[in-house]
């Protein structure tokens, strides 16, 4: 197998695996008592610790230099709770107000969103290309919200409200850590991430009753923690070291693909034909920011010949 093919085959895994996590979420939220910070607790805690394991055996002094680190350690609790706290509690929550294709769906929002801020940031106007991909992922949003109809709500506002929050708190988990990553392993920054906002959330596990669950559902949060976390974070982010972001970024785009074929397979989730060609135009909007521009330039030439 080649390098490249292996690094395709990593992300669409780790890919697939997330968007399966979401699935798996929509499951247990549909017939248990379980909530949102409660699974967001043990998801946190049990994932951040291994992880965290794994980083020390693998270079313990990435990670006491970064806990040792005062900048350093303050951008990592700001990570932890603007970004990896924050993300992974409103996706949880919009799972469990709308379902986990639309949640993942509206999480791929963060583009436009990182795209505004390095706008507002810069003082400069947007590139073409940035203006292509904002008014593409609104037409989508408009019809996922909307169903097509401007009297009516496909979603309700409280499941919105989680997406766009969803959303926000990815383009916050995407943009914050970029200084840290680039002086140490991913897989220490997230590990620990994780961990200390499981920390801060175990609470919830003391004043939450136990849920009553089946061996399945059990078997099915196992899953999360395992497959759908831990797994995922490490397949998906070994594939940058064979393949390039632009690539990763592109196939990352089997997330909600595998979300929305298990839900509606298995789960009795029914979309609209507005609400899927709305999932499809933001997931563009993101294939677009994926890629060069010259290589966009390249297919639209190809595409007229």
């Amino acid at each position: 197998m080649t390098k490249s093919n292996k690094g395709i085959l990593l992300a669409i895994c780790g890919a697939s695996l997330w968007g399966a996590s979401g699935a798996g979420a929509q499951l247990i939220f549909s017939h248990t008592s379980m909530t949102a910070s409660w699974l967001v607790a043990v998801r946190l805690i049990f994932a951040g610790l291994i992880m965290t394991v794994i980083g020390l055996v693998r270079n313990p002094g990435q990670t006491k230099g970064l806990l040792t680190n005062r900048g350093d350690l303050g951008i990592l609790i700001a990570f932890t709770f603007l970004g990896m706290l924050n993300s992974q509690f409103t996706y949880m929550k919009a799972v469990q107000t709308s379902n986990a294709p639309t949640a993942t769906v509206i999480q791929y929002l963060q583009p436009v969103l990182i795209i505004v801020w390095f706008t507002l940031r810069n003082r400069a106007w947007p590139r073409r290309l940035d203006i292509l991909s904002i008014t593409i992922a609104l037409v989508g949003t408009f019809f996922l919200v909307t169903g097509g109809h401007l009297n009516s709500l496909s979603l309700t506002p409280i499941a919105l409200f989680w997406g766009l929050m969803c959303a926000l708190a990815a383009a916050i988990y995407t943009v914050l850590p970029q200084g840290l990553l680039s002086r140490y392993d991913t897989l220490t920054v997230c590990g620990l991430g994780m961990l200390i906002g499981g920390i801060f959330m175990s609470p919830v596990l003391v004043l939450t009753p136990l849920p009553n669950m089946t061996a399945f559902d059990w078997g099915t949060l196992v899953y999360i923690v395992i497959f759908g976390t831990i797994l995922a974070y490490t397949l998906f982010l070994s594939s940058i070291n064979y393949i390039s972001p632009a690539v990763t970024g592109m196939l990352s785009a089997f997330e909600p693909l595998v979300a929305t074929t298990l839900a509606v397979a298995f789960l009795g989730t029914k979309l609209t034909a507005a609400s899927v060609l709305g999932s499809l135009l933001i997931i563009l909007c993101t294939l677009i920011q994926s890629l060069p521009l010259k290589r966009i330039l390249d297919l639209l030439h190809l595409a007229k010949h």
